[in-house]
């Protein structure tokens, strides 16, 4: 039974799948680093609401792929 991607084996979908998630969280500890943690050290709250905002945006982009992905398999 196969679980949307095509002929692909789920191995390799998998693997895929864990590629572009390393990614995005490689990307949301660059932010971080680079936006965040430089912002917290002068203004402390609205830094922490922007990191919300981002890490809430990232969450987004993972529901829709998951949604995405199992939606395409029926």
């Amino acid at each position: 039974m196969a679980i949307g991607g095509g002929n692909k084996p789920w191995e390799d979908r998998l693997r895929e799948a864990g590629s572009q998630l390393e990614d995005e969280v490689r990307r949301a500890i660059r932010f971080l680093d680079d936006e965040v943690v430089p912002e917290v050290r002068r203004n402390g709250s609205a830094a922490l609401r922007t990191a919300s905002d981002q890490l809430r945006k990232l969450a987004e982009r993972l529901d829709d792929e998951t949604k995405r992905r199992e939606g395409g398999g029926q």
